[in-house]
């Protein structure tokens, strides 16, 4: 049955868009150095169960809003996970979050970026939410999309 419907994550929906040319990006918005996240969700557990992991895409979108790129070590399969996976973020456990972010954390702080890319809504809030302000890692958080939408160039209309 699937087989009939195109399945689209916003990965591939904007990337699409992007190759396609129907978004135009203006890349002198985001100057400062960037970063990106891998989710557990995207990633390692889209490639085992889907046989795909969502990896580059993300990294593709980003580096055609934000210029100065710059990966964290170690990074997709092997990035670490921020801490408010398997429904954390949701749960009353702040000091267990916050005490398994701080590998992360450090992964963010040794790429000096100040503009964090993190596509999943659990893992932006815990490194915007939590991470940010217990390890003063004085960065900017946003979505992929939201990096999208703020880097957007709208055409003119006369």
């Amino acid at each position: 049955m699937l087989e009939r419907y195109k399945i689209y994550s916003v990965f591939d929906l904007l990337l699409e868009y992007y190759n396609e040319g129907r978004i135009n990006i203006n890349r002198e918005i985001h100057k400062q150095r960037t970063t990106y996240h891998d989710p557990c969700n995207y990633g390692r557990k889209s490639l085992k169960t889907f046989g795909h992991g969502y990896f580059e895409e993300g990294r593709i979108i980003t580096k055609a809003c934000a210029p100065n790129f710059v990966d964290m070590e170690p990074n997709r399969e092997g990035n670490y996970c921020c801490g408010a996976g398997g429904g954390a973020w949701a749960m009353p456990f702040k000091t267990e979050r916050v005490f398994y972010g701080r590998i992360k954390a450090r992964q963010i702080q040794e790429t000096g970026a100040e503009l964090v890319i993190a596509p999943c809504h659990n893992c932006r809030d815990q490194i915007k939410k939590s991470l940010n302000q217990e390890y003063q890692l004085g960065i900017e958080v946003k979505y992929l999309w939201e990096l999208v939408a703020d880097s957007l160039v709208l055409p003119v209309k006369n």
